[in-house]
């Protein structure tokens, strides 16, 4: 069960069916390589904002929040976001607009250099618990996973490069066990920047390519009851309203 639900529950003194009624959908929309931009009632989320690079390109996205998970130019590059957002930057917790965000220190690069360090973030919004391992480059420890734990929705890198490649993002989906997977950091059509496919992913997964969505639009009471493989079509708006 997830964790949200029961803090919503706690802090307006709602049933169940009082607090189904004012939660909203959830959509997820991938910009390319680690960025996303989630949407809920109550905010904009961008992640891992990235200036163009290999053929993609974010456009310039707004948003109402933040979240940089490494210092790497790919995942950093908060001056190609629009408005006025908050950043969050390293570990720690946070709370804007009745979202949460924890952030968890892991490693990047095999935890050399600089840019060595990784945070992922686990955000709760809307009943749900989303996880975005950013530059991950090694399998959480158990301690990681603990704080990582009741993940509904996993953005996990599978390209390597710096990141985790296919049979480490394998391994950190078995040890999370999230009802949804959607792969992030790989290889796609236009871009000529030297990371691995979706392919391996899915063969160290035992699962068959799908067709990409244009985006996921979720509710906590529509989330499958099995882990579940969703692939997006990376796309990036010249203008994003908030």
């Amino acid at each position: 069960m997830s964790v949200t639900p029961g803090f919503v529950n706690h802090r307006l003194g709602l049933t169940e069916g009082e607090r189904d009624a004012i939660l909203r959908p959830m959509e997820l929309t991938w910009l390319g390589l680690s960025c996303f931009r989630i949407r809920s009632r109550e905010a904009a989320i961008l992640t891992d904002p990235f200036p163009k690079t290999g053929g993609l390109s974010m456009g310039r996205p707004a948003a109402d929040i933040v979240t940089v998970s490494c210092a790497h130019p790919d995942h950093s590059y908060v001056g190609g976001v629009t408005g006025s957002p908050l950043v969050i930057w390293g570990p720690g917790e946070y709370e804007s607009a009745g979202i949460l965000i924890t952030g968890i220190a892991t490693n990047s690069d095999k935890g050399r250099g600089k840019d060595g360090k990784n945070t992922a973030y686990v955000i709760e919004l809307e009943g749900m618990r989303v996880c975005h391992l950013g530059r991950l480059a090694q399998v959480p420890s158990a301690d990681q996973a603990e704080t990582m734990s009741n993940v509904d929705l996993l953005l996990v890198p599978i390209g390597g490069q710096g990141a985790l490649d296919a049979a480490a993002a394998a391994e950190t989906v078995s040890l999370l066990e999230p009802r949804m997977i959607v792969p992030m950091h790989y290889a796609v059509p236009g871009s000529d920047l030297k990371l691995d496919g979706i392919d391996r992913f899915l063969r160290e997964m035992g699962a068959s390519p799908s067709e990409p969505q244009p985006r996921l639009t979720v509710t906590h009471t529509t989330l499958p009851a099995e882990s579940q493989i969703v692939l997006l079509d990376h796309t990036a708006p010249r203008k994003t309203p908030k």
